[in-house]
């Protein structure tokens, strides 16, 4: 089973922002990726930490071969949109139940495509609730944050 524990920070809403995944595949050490931009907002950070993560694992295939793959988020939005809306989105031409379009659409997108190359369990965690791995992410997405995104 691989676990993924994945959190997005923005300083400013928009502003600069910042994303992080750990990665846990059993038998071996713990891989990180994190990343940022310089203007963007908490819900775009929340949703490329899960896509790079994901990312990550499609592109070292000997990791997932006939893996379990869990994801784990502090973020109802991504937990949310991509367990749930996502299908009435998808059918409503990219529309939410108000008639307004979808935001971050292009990401919706990209999640949903990377998501169909593995079998993903989502997980919400309490964030800053001391969860060892959330609070790792969260430290190294803050940071990227405050560092102007980069």
């Amino acid at each position: 089973m691989i676990e993924i524990f994945t959190d997005g920070a923005c300083s400013g809403n928009p502003g600069p922002g910042g994303w992080a995944g750990l990665i846990r595949v059993p038998g071996c050490e713990d891989f990180h990726v994190s990343g940022g931009d310089s203007h963007t907002t908490n819900n775009r950070m929340e949703m490329k930490a899960a896509i790079n993560s994901i990312k990550f694992v499609i592109e070292r295939e000997k990791l997932c071969i006939d893996s379990e793959v869990i994801l784990y988020s502090d973020s109802k939005y991504v937990i949310d949109g991509i367990t749930s809306w996502i299908l009435n989105w998808r059918k409503n031409g990219w529309r939410t139940s108000s008639g307004k379009p979808v935001e971050n659409k292009d990401l919706w997108e990209e999640l949903h495509s990377v998501c169909c190359k593995l079998k993903v369990r989502w997980v919400w965690v309490k964030g800053h609730s001391n969860h060892s791995e959330n609070e790792i992410v969260n430290a190294a997405a803050q940071k990227i944050a405050s560092s102007g995104g980069k």
